[in-house]
Order: C-alpha cells, then sequence, then structure tokens
C-alpha cells in the first residue's frame, strides 16, 4: 500500500469512527414521515442506510431519484411530509427559484433540508432566511443524515414534537383531571400551540364535562377498533374546543366494563403525537398493565397530590416505581393542590416534598370558588378569571412542562416525623 492510500485508510478509518461517536449520542427519532429526493446515488444510498438505523426506526423514509423538478411534480397531487430532503447540483440562483416552485406546493409545516454541491457561505444564509431548515455540502454520510434530521426534530431546544405529557394523581379527588385539562388549555391559548387532550378514564372521565362537550364519538371508538387508527380516523374522533384545542373524549358510561391489554393505548398516542405537538393525557387514578405502561412511555409525567399522609406515601411510591421504569429521564414534577383548607390539618408543603427528594412544581391553594364556578358552567379557570392567582400558576405550569421556564429553588426543611408516619402507614 502507497503512503497516499495508506492516509486515506486511515483518513476513512478516523472518519468512521467520528461518525460512530456522534451517532451514539443522537435521541431516536420521532414517527416523521421523511421523503428525500436525490439526484446522485451518493446521496441516496447514504440516505436509505440511514432509513436502516436504529434510531430511524419509527420515522417513515422513502426515496425518489430525481431532484427538485421530481418533488414538485409529485406534490402537485400529494401531501407534504413532514420532513423533503433535497439533492440539487444546481447553480445558487437557480436554486433558489427552484425552491420558490416547491414552497407553493408545501404545507407550511413541512421542514426542508437542502443537500448541494456548492460550498457558499452566503447560498447558506440565503436558504436559511427563506426557510429553510438545512443546507448540507455533499458527500454526506448516514451519520450526517440522522444527525440533520435529529437536530429539526429532536433539538432539546426547541419545542418539542409530539411531546406527551401524562396526568395522574396521586389518589382519587386530587384534582389531577382538572389541572390536566387547564394546563392544556392554558398551553394552547398562551402560545397557540396544537394541543389533544385525551381523556383515558372511559368510565368515569371528566373531560367531555369541563369543556363542555357531548361528541358522540370519542378515545372508546378508538382503543375498540385500533385497526382503525391512523390520522384521518382520529381526527375524525377529535372535538373542537378552542381555536388550538381539541378533545378525544371518554364515553363516561358504564355500558361496558374497560378492561385492556397493556399497549391498548400505544397507538392512540402514537397517532395522536403526529398530529400535534402537544399530548395531554388524563390518566386515572388506577395501577393497571395499560396506565402504567402509558405513564413509563410519556415524555412527561406529572402527579398530583394534596397535602395528607395516604397521598404522600402514593406520591413517594409512583415516583420511585417511575424513576425504576424511566431510568434515563427525568423524575415525574409533582404539583401539590387544594393546600389551606381552612381547619383541615395538613402536611407543610416542606415537609411533603422532604421524603419525595423533589421540588413541587407549583403548589395551588384551596378555592372552592373558583374551580365549583368552572366545572358547574364548563368553563376553563382563565375564562372564569384570567386575573386570579390560580390561573398565573396554571400558566406558569404550562410554561414549564413546554420547556418555556425551570421550577424554582425552595429551601430544604427537615423530616421531621414524616418518614415515620410512612413507615407506620405501610
Amino acid at each position: 500500500m502507497t503512503n497516499l492510500a495508506y492516509e486515506h485508510a486511515i483518513e476513512a478509518e478516523i472518519s468512521a469512527e467520528q461518525d460512530l461517536t456522534s451517532m451514539q449520542m443522537l435521541r431516536p427519532i420521532p414517527r416523521i414521515s421523511i421523503q428525500a429526493f436525490c439526484e446522485s446515488e451518493g446521496v441516496s444510498v447514504p440516505i436509505e442506510r440511514a432509513g436502516d438505523d436504529r434510531r430511524m426506526s419509527k420515522a417513515h423514509l422513502k426515496v425518489h431519484m430525481g431532484g427538485i423538478a421530481t418533488a414538485i411534480e409529485f406534490y402537485q397531487t400529494a401531501p407534504t411530509p413532514n420532513l423533503i430532503i433535497l439533492e440539487s447540483r444546481s447553480e445558487p440562483k437557480e436554486l433558489l427559484e427552484q425552491l420558490a416552485q416547491l414552497a407553493e406546493h408545501c404545507d407550511p409545516s413541512t421542514k426542508v433540508v437542502v443537500v448541494g454541491h456548492y460550498n457558499d457561505v452566503g447560498l447558506y444564509r440565503e436558504l436559511i432566511r427563506n426557510g429553510i431548515s438545512e443546507y448540507v455540502v455533499a458527500p454526506v454520510s448516514m451519520a450526517d443524515i440522522v444527525s440533520v434530521i435529529a437536530t429539526i426534530f429532536v433539538d432539546p431546544e426547541a419545542a418539542p414534537i409530539g411531546r406527551s405529557i401524562a396526568f395522574v394523581g396521586a389518589k382519587g379527588g386530587t384534582g389531577s383531571s382538572t389541572i390536566a385539562h387547564n394546563v392544556g388549555w392554558a398551553i394552547s391559548s398562551l402560545f397557540r400551540s396544537e394541543v389533544v387532550v385525551a381523556d383515558m378514564d372511559l368510565a368515569f372521565g371528566t373531560a367531555n364535562i369541563n369543556f363542555d362537550q357531548d361528541p358522540a364519538q370519542g378515545i372508546a371508538e378508538a382503543v375498540f377498533s385500533p385497526e382503525r387508527v391512523d390520522e384521518v380516523y382520529l381526527d375524525r374522533l377529535l372535538a373542537q374546543c378552542a381555536e388550538n384545542l381539541s378533545l378525544l373524549a371518554a364515553p363516561s358510561t358504564l355500558d361496558r366494563v374497560y378492561d385492556f391489554d397493556a399497549d391498548a393505548f400505544a397507538q392512540i398516542i402514537d397517532t395522536a403525537q403526529r398530529t400535534a405537538p402537544v399530548i395531554v393525557l388524563d390518566v386515572p387514578h388506577i395501577w393497571s398493565g395499560w396506565s402504567k405502561s402509558t405513564l413509563m412511555h410519556a415524555d412527561e409525567v406529572v402527579i398530583t397530590a394534596t397535602p395528607e399522609l395516604a397521598n404522600l406515601r402514593n406520591t413517594k411510591n409512583l415516583m420511585d416505581m417511575l424513576k425504576r421504569l424511566r431510568p434515563n429521564d427525568p423524575p415525574p414534577k409533582l404539583i401539590l393542590n387544594q393546600t389551606g383548607v381552612p381547619k383541615r390539618p395538613e402536611i407543610s408543603v416542606q415537609d411533603f416534598a422532604e421524603p419525595l427528594e423533589t421540588e413541587p412544581m407549583a403548589v395551588i391553594p384551596f378555592d372552592p370558588q373558583l374551580f365549583g364556578n368552572a366545572a358547574n358552567n364548563g368553563r376553563m379557570l382563565g375564562e372564569m378569571d384570567a386575573k386570579s392567582p390560580v390561573v398565573a400558576t396554571i400558566n406558569d405550569i404550562a410554561h414549564v412542562l413546554t420547556g418555556r421556564a425551570e421550577i424554582k429553588a425552595r429551601k430544604k426543611a427537615g423530616l421531621g416525623s414524616i418518614l415515620e408516619k410512612l413507615k407506620r402507614a405501610k
């Protein structure tokens, strides 16, 4: 082997090792649809290889031969996917003109990545200014493709796509459903973000009452007919509650029993995550295979508790279990609700938080008039009294759960007798 060939072999080996290292740091790509239009095998082959990578197992990738002209013709009669990857050998001016023609047939939410053959900083800036998500100069590797897709759809600093937030009460009557519905409404109204609220308590769900809705169909039709569940079918089941808020309502009837397999709701949730950036899961206070699976696979878990001993025990059990089930995820977030009830002995916020080794995301005071009026009128808290401190707290929760704010730290307190009470309660 000549010295030049040996140097090239070493460079290729180093490049492969770097690709492997970068791939190991990438998170899985969500369930998105991707279509690529390529002019050369040098680009199409790495994209096809990327589609076989385990991190892309949830994504749907299809590669077409032909560049932007082919894409323009294709999307005149077909809907655009979440992401389009385009290879183009065109010069900068011609490339921009072709992309302008393609934009006439693209959904505004569709992301576009261009793989070009001109290493031109000015072109890059012009493309980004015109809404192109990324410009990559050929040649590209499989790692380059997966990394670009991850940068767009798995960027920790960007608003997550199809993020599921599961709310569950530590005990019945903690107000978890009410908090879930109001947080979903707050996210949709504050950030103009599409939100789907799924009421998973099929027998006794209250989302239809809280949102003043009476849909003929809802989540029951989906869970009992999983073979029919896709975006089109799910869209027919959703009830529009507000401009950016849809409800997958529970029947709230006892005509049948609701016993499900552990993965009964998985396809519904996966499909919903392809239709909206935020999915609020109102999980009932039960411990079954499907509720455990839902909490285990949700992107975020929020536990609502009231300040008394049984709630503390149940919250600790839930947190300990979910930490074991989700070792690579942040611990569940805690909301302490209905605090300050007159004449009721309560565990203080500090004593409640200390055994759990977590700070409450929010502490919501007892306000029976506000909550009662909202419930009886089928309205959200923010609609009843937008200036209420409780509504401000709900808005703060919305900011934290969407990554727009952080939980404020609270001074630690002594354990007191709480741990002993927990031991005696077991």
